[in-house]
């Protein structure tokens, strides 16, 4: 009797592997060939999932994606307006390896995107659900005008992210930097 494959498993499995290979070395050393050995398969093994590089490249970007979207679907629904932004925040920053692997990898897409139009309408796509996610979670946390407080939210979670990527050592400070704009956030308007 045939072994049954999970074929959406294999495709995530290969997919994380090219996470893993673009935060270790980066987009420029990502080929079948390099995803199928950190995936332990061989490259037609990879190929039966993904036709081409730029297919893998895009399904990849979505997994990351998808990580983000769960970990901000993790944040507690029942934490006040202050303490939402703090850890909606928290969970888009590289503060453990699994999280500086996606960020070094969605640094290395954004930079890719800018010269290949499929993978820019994929990260505008990405970024606008997470930009819907969010603004979901700060209108159900009682956030007034969640839209644009999920726009400054990803600004500053760029910014962070990127800082924690190439100056890990200044953690401390950037996290102060995180709190100091998540009271500006939710600080009210003198007379209201």
């Amino acid at each position: 009797m045939p072994r049954s494959v999970d074929r959406p498993e294999q495709r995530r499995q290969i997919g994380a592997a090219l996470l893993r290979l673009a935060a270790e070395e980066g987009l420029s050393r990502v080929s079948v060939r390099t995803v199928a050995a950190a995936s332990g398969r061989s490259p037609g093994a990879v190929q039966k999932y993904f036709r081409t590089k730029e297919e893998l490249l895009l399904f990849a970007a979505k997994l990351a994606g998808e990580r983000t979207e769960r970990r901000i679907a993790s944040v507690d629904p029942g934490l006040p307006p202050r303490e939402t932004l703090r850890a909606l925040l928290l969970t888009t920053l590289p503060l453990d390896e699994e999280r500086r692997a996606e960020a070094t990898a969605q640094l290395s897409f954004a930079v890719h995107a800018a010269h290949h139009p499929r993978l820019a309408e994929t990260r505008r796509r990405i970024d606008r659900e997470v930009r819907e996610a969010l603004a979901r979670r700060l209108g159900a946390a009682g956030c007034p005008e969640p839209g644009a407080t999920a726009d400054a939210l990803i600004a500053v979670s760029d910014g962070l992210a990127l800082r924690l990527l190439y100056a890990p050592g200044e953690r401390a400070a950037l996290l102060a930097a995180l709190d100091r704009a998540v009271d500006a956030l939710t600080a009210r308007p003198a007379g209201s």
